[in-house]
């Protein structure tokens, strides 16, 4: 996820992979019940960034979905994620087939341009393909029609490419209000993911709240390495050893929403 957008927000309460920062503006949700036993998804944010408890959430009456940055679960597991498609490290994709990754990959339209077939050997791979928006706006304060034609119009590219409907999105930034919730929920999305911890350049972990550690159920963003020294192969192995220094592994994201 690129950072040169000042309109990030604070992400309150939950993949794989942009620091969040606080903003004021309407980003609501109700609290929910009814996980199930192993697993549930945690997290909406709230406006007021002193608001950091961990809370239940499967999206309001409205139906709107869940905004999550962490997975409350009794696995030991991480999430990673990655963003934009700007970077098409060849190697990344022998990582993901050697160790199995079940990374997911939140594209945007206009990052990726003549890239997709890169995409389509992760996905061949094990990586799940997610919604990031076509031109990567920061949504959060636009109309409906323009945030709808944001991802709904990337729901349709990414089934024209791959034959596949998209259940996860990610805004860009981390920037989204109530209509970007109700866009979303229209194009078929079933939870708006964030993240707990974003990968840096130099391949260490900035932490949007909380303990600054890694902890189970913990969703973390790798936004594009447009500065980076280190390829996102030579990144996403330093991640990984950290991830498995802490006793963790990585998870399908899909699996716990």
């Amino acid at each position: 996820m690129r950072r040169r957008s000042p309109a990030a927000v604070v992400c309150a309460g939950v993949i794989l992979l942009a620091g969040c920062a606080g903003a004021a503006g309407e980003q609501t949700a109700a609290d929910g019940r009814g996980q199930s036993p192993t697993h549930a998804s945690s997290g909406v944010r709230g406006p007021d960034p002193d608001d950091r408890d961990d809370r239940d959430d499967r999206g309001d009456r409205r139906g709107l979905p869940p905004v999550v940055d962490h997975v409350r679960t009794r696995d030991r597991v991480v999430f990673l994620t990655y963003d934009d498609g700007a970077e098409r490290d060849p190697r990344f994709v022998g990582l993901v087939r050697e160790r199995r990754l079940p990374v997911s990959m939140f594209l945007t339209d206009s990052v990726v341009g003549p890239g997709y077939g890169h995409f389509a050997r992760l996905r061949a791979v094990g990586a799940s393909i997610q919604n990031h928006t076509l031109d990567h706006p920061a949504l959060r304060g636009l109309p409906y029609a323009g945030q709808r034609a944001e991802i709904c119009g990337q729901q349709h590219k990414l089934r024209s490419r791959f034959g596949i409907r998209p259940r996860l999105f990610r805004p860009p930034y981390g920037a989204y209000d109530t209509t970007t919730l109700r866009a979303a929920a229209d194009c078929g999305i079933r939870a708006v993911v964030l993240w707990r911890a974003s990968l840096n350049p130099d391949g260490t972990l900035t932490y949007t709240r909380g303990e600054p550690a890694l902890r189970p159920g913990d969703v973390i963003s790798v936004p594009s390495g447009e500065s980076a020294s280190l390829t996102l192969t030579e990144r996403t192995r330093r991640l990984l050893g950290e991830i498995e220094g802490k006793g963790l592994r990585v998870g399908r994201l899909e699996d716990y929403l």
